[in-house]
């Protein structure tokens, strides 16, 4: 019993995670999840952008110029 209780409160947040998992994928509301994830990623690159101009121009002359 006493390894049961370890496990249990070792792995707690993977159980809880994959139980959300699975809600969301039964559900499909794991397509708004990305949305609204995109357009966070989206907002953060755009205020990085804004206040590092040059850093943001260096960094993507130096991709294009790798393809």
């Amino acid at each position: 019993m006493n390894d049961n209780e370890n496990f249990l409160s070792k792995n707690i947040g993977a159980i809880i995670g994959i139980i959300i998992a699975l809600i969301l994928a039964c559900t499909g509301l794991y397509r708004v999840i990305i949305i609204i994830v995109a357009v966070v990623v989206g907002g953060y690159i755009g205020r990085y952008v804004q206040y590092n101009k040059e850093e943001a121009k260096d960094k993507l002359k130096k991709f294009i110029d790798r393809l």
